[in-house]
């Protein structure tokens, strides 16, 4: 068990073009490039998603293999979800059979299709946190949602809340990893058996996961209490978000991207 692969949540410092971009801009960009995901219908949409995170990754001097260990804690689902697709789906010439289970080559195709899907909203998302640090993102989030205050929606607060949310990943995954290293000194395996046993050897390591989680949420609440914090009435920012020149030339290789999966969609 490899805790450290998790890597959502986790910033990278560094001065990068996508570093420098307006965190607002990369939030929507990543929203569109998400929304693309969603409307590719062939394997030309794939190859230029590819291109792009490819791209991107380069541009931020992510390291391919790093951003790619990532996806090692979802491969279960990844590959749930393409077994799942791969028998369920029905229609087109017989692959193989095994008494009432049957997988054709269509259902080939929609396994391999919604398991790109998935691995390539992990690697889009993951560009956007690995980029951008904890309080750029909630103040993106906060101006963005800040015109719903006129309904009284707490725009702050719940951007505060994502934001911690996402800041507290990388600890707990760093409390994680040492409870499962004292675990293992004393014996604990949480490699060997099936998958029911394997559940069964996460008990040591949740509950004392739990209690420190809830440890760390109160001392954060009595932190931001004894410093009088009060939200967002009258805060100030030592960074002033602004839109520049770098954030509509992105804008602009997003478009060409969301009309390249468009029109490969209206051709198929």
């Amino acid at each position: 068990m490899n805790i450290k692969n998790i890597t959502l949540g986790q910033y990278i410092p560094g001065d990068s073009f996508l570093h420098r971009l307006d965190p607002r801009a990369k939030l929507l960009l990543t929203l569109a490039y998400i929304a693309a995901i969603f409307l590719i219908q062939g394997p030309g949409g794939y190859l230029l998603s590819a291109l792009l995170v490819f791209a991107c990754a380069r541009a931020a001097s992510l390291p391919i293999r790093y951003l790619l260990r990532g996806l090692k804690p979802l491969r279960i689902i990844i590959i749930f979800t393409a077994v799942i697709n791969l028998f369920m789906s029905g229609g087109g010439d017989i692959l193989f059979q095994v008494g009432f289970i049957r997988a054709t080559w269509s259902g080939l195709y929609a396994a391999l299709f919604f398991a790109f899907r998935l691995i390539f909203l992990v690697l889009g998302t993951s560009i956007l946190t690995l980029t951008t640090s904890p309080i750029a993102l909630t103040d993106a989030i906060e101006r963005l949602l800040s015109p719903l205050r006129a309904v009284r929606f707490p725009a702050h607060e719940l951007a505060m809340m994502m934001t911690i949310a996402l800041r507290f990943i990388p600890t707990l995954i760093e409390e994680a990893d040492k409870i499962v290293k004292a675990q293992s000194a004393r014996g604990a395996d949480f490699e060997s058996g099936n998958m029911l046993k394997r559940a069964q050897a996460l008990i040591p390591l949740l509950i004392p996961l739990f209690i420190s989680a809830f440890r760390r949420a109160g001392e954060l609440a009595m932190a931001m209490e004894a410093r009088c914090y009060r939200g967002g009435e009258g805060r100030t920012r030592m960074r002033v978000l602004k839109y520049g020149r770098q954030d509509v030339l992105a804008g602009l290789l997003i478009a060409v991207y969301f009309s390249l999966i468009i029109a490969e969609k209206a051709l198929l």
